[in-house]
């Protein structure tokens, strides 16, 4: 793990040129449309469609003249056998670029295709795991409608393997968009619990990049400056869904805080909500929401001094205070602003009987892929996740 984290630091990672604030979506299609490609794959869900906000995307795209097909059955955790049907639409319809439009789900979707289309002799299963592919992913373009993944930056997708009740994760550098889109617009009408959870995702991605042993100089701005926006924004998009200055703030700490995270991992925290989405397709915002304070406490003795700078970054405590405290004072912040966004803190489809196997899931994880501050024991794991239980 030290060996890839030295290799991490100097590896060049592109990151998306960035198109930003309200009609940005329209924006975006206007540049697609200059390009020229034969033909466009958009890969969303349906509600995207029903919603009517691929609009002013495919209203720029039809002006410019460019040439696309709308593949909307994408629902939530991508399945395998979803992302397999949208390959088949994408060759049948002899496509060469793709538009991500929607969450995380048709964000990681859309990058499984772009890889596996571009190296056929692979199967999805194949391609899981770090640099699989020997070609360079299909030209990808970028819209979310959510600001928590960050996928628009990332280099990074994890898709649901219902065969196995696993989530499979394919990494390529070349799979960072070359344009995204970050549209206010299109998230006013988001629910406020998906504005919540989502929300959470993106500061879990910013606090774990920011504890990492892989964390960098620019990892720690970007990872410093969306913890500060998430602060300051995410209670006033939950409760006022209509401030486009908050929707635009919340998604470029999305976007910051996937940069930061794309170069320093994750950790724990997504290592567990990983196992729980596997097994009981609980969203991903909410599983990290629900482990983030426990996976805190415990990297604590290790990470004091990085918590107490983001206590500071978070305006809960000021610099000349006792690190110990400030970090404390930290946890106590994510907790209050967890509670004030009405996130549950237990998971009611967690059962006893499976935490042995979640905690061993979740340590394999971590354990070969995640520069964790703080190594946990499977004993340790066991008692982090049975914290959680709905009658504890």
């Amino acid at each position: 793990m030290k060996g890839i984290g030295h290799v991490i630091r100097f590896v060049p990672i592109p990151q998306p040129e960035l198109l930003v604030g309200p009609g940005s979506s329209r924006r975006l299609g206007e540049a697609i449309a200059a390009v020229g490609h034969a033909r466009i794959l958009i890969v969303t869900g349906g509600n995207i469609s029903r919603m009517g906000l691929l609009k002013p995307l495919t209203d720029a795209l039809d002006s410019g003249g460019a040439r696309y097909v709308v593949f909307n059955d994408i629902t939530p955790d991508a399945p395998l056998p979803l992302i397999e049907k949208g390959i088949e639409v994408f060759r049948s319809n002899a496509c060469d670029a793709i538009v991500a439009f929607g969450g995380g789900s048709p964000m990681d979707a859309a990058k499984a295709i772009a890889l596996a289309v571009a190296n056929p002799g692979k199967s999805l299963r194949q391609l899981a795991g770090y640099f699989r592919g020997w070609r360079r992913p299909i030209t990808l373009y970028a819209v979310p409608t959510t600001a928590g993944t960050g996928s628009e930056a990332t280099v990074a997708a994890v898709i649901a393997d219902p065969a196995s009740a696993r989530k499979l994760v394919l990494v390529d550098f070349r799979m960072v968009p070359k344009m995204a889109a970050l549209d206010p617009d299109l998230m006013t009408g988001l629910p406020p619990q998906v504005t919540a959870t989502t929300g959470i995702d993106a500061l879990t991605h910013a606090v774990e990049a920011f504890i990492s042993n892989w964390k960098t100089p620019q990892s720690d701005r970007m990872a410093l400056s969306a913890v500060g926006l998430i602060f300051d924004n995410l209670r006033t998009a939950y409760q006022d869904g209509g401030n486009l200055a908050a929707r635009e703030q919340m998604a470029l700490a999305a976007t910051q805080a996937g940069i930061a995270f794309t170069r320093a991992n994750v950790g724990y925290v997504h290592a567990i909500a990983h196992q729980f989405g596997g097994r009981y397709h609980t969203p991903h915002g909410l599983a990290n929401a629900i482990m983030l304070p426990h996976v805190l406490r415990h990297s604590l003795p290790a990470v004091t001094e990085r918590l107490a700078q983001l206590a500071v970054c978070a305006n809960v405590g000021s610099a000349n205070e006792d690190p110990q405290e400030l970090a404390g004072r930290f946890i106590g912040a994510v907790e209050r602003l967890i509670a004030d966004l009405d996130i549950p803190i237990t998971l009611d489809a967690l059962r006893e009987a499976d935490i042995p196997d979640l905690a061993a899931a979740a340590l394999r994880e971590a354990h070969t892929g995640y520069p964790v501050p703080r190594y946990m024991t499977q004993r340790q794991c066991e008692d982090l996740i049975r914290e959680v239980l709905p009658s504890a």
